[in-house]
């Protein structure tokens, strides 16, 4: 469970890091189911962006009701989740994620999610770990962006560098298994891996079920996204669906 002051910092600056972490054994399983999913699918050697097409397996880390107690401290007991995604970052040249808000490319509405950040490797500033901009959710406004299809991007939204400063930037330098959560409106990116090793990450994105997965916003979007989410199957993970909107495909 989170203690009130991770709840307060959440809040406050848009994400918060977790006492609790996976054991070796199951970095190990990520790991590997990763690179079974690799060699059928070498293009995804930067960045997976669902891996719960390609292995529902991987919903057990969802599942785990340690990381679920923390989420329904943020963000409700009615939650689902509508995708997993792998930030594989490779040793030397793994790609540099530009600043961005989630929000700018997800179709649910009222916008409102949680995302797991899980470290899978040691994440730091040299091997490109994770920056936040503490605070900048709090206006739960969606912030100018540009699309930028940059080879060396995982992803092609870019917000406004007026949003943004690095020297006021939050450095999530985490340990193997350890794992943060951040708010759907927080700016943030990740640097280019100038170093020899392996900066792995694995994401969770929840959502409460008060909100909706529009999939025909989805499919509007998917061309200047270069991301297929009309297709995501949901996955109830916790309670009802208090929309009574969401077409849950798959039941856990």
């Amino acid at each position: 469970m989170l203690t009130e002051k991770q709840i307060n910092e959440y809040s406050e600056k848009g994400f918060t890091i977790l006492d609790y972490q996976l054991s070796d054994l199951e970095l190990d399983e990520i790991k590997s189911k990763y690179d079974n999913i690799l060699k059928k699918h070498p293009e995804f050697k930067d960045y997976c962006p669902t891996l719960l097409k390609y292995d529902r397996n991987f919903l057990k880390y969802a599942q785990d009701p340690e990381i679920l107690n923390c989420v329904k401290q943020v963000i409700g007991p009615n939650l689902a989740v509508w995708n997993q995604s792998f930030f594989a970052k490779p040793g030397i040249n793994g790609k540099e994620t530009p600043w961005h808000q989630d929000g700018a490319y997800w179709p649910i509405r009222p916008l409102a999610t949680c995302t797991v950040w899980l470290a899978v490797d040691d994440s730091n500033i040299e091997n490109g770990c994770l920056k936040y901009m503490p605070g900048s959710h709090k206006r739960k406004d969606l912030k100018k962006h540009k699309t930028d299809n940059t080879e060396n991007y995982t992803l092609n939204q870019e917000i406004d560098p007026s949003e943004y400063s690095e020297d006021k930037a939050f450095h999530l330098q985490l340990k193997a298994g350890q794992m943060a959560l951040h708010d759907v409106f927080i700016v943030h990116g990740s640097g280019v891996n100038t170093s020899p090793y392996s900066r792995r990450g694995m994401t969770i994105r929840y959502m409460p079920t008060t909100s909706v997965f529009d999939r025909k916003l989805a499919a509007d979007q998917e061309k200047k996204f270069n991301l297929d989410h009309a297709h995501r199957t949901l996955y109830l993970m916790s309670g009802i669906d208090e929309s009574g909107k969401n077409d849950f495909i798959v039941r856990s």
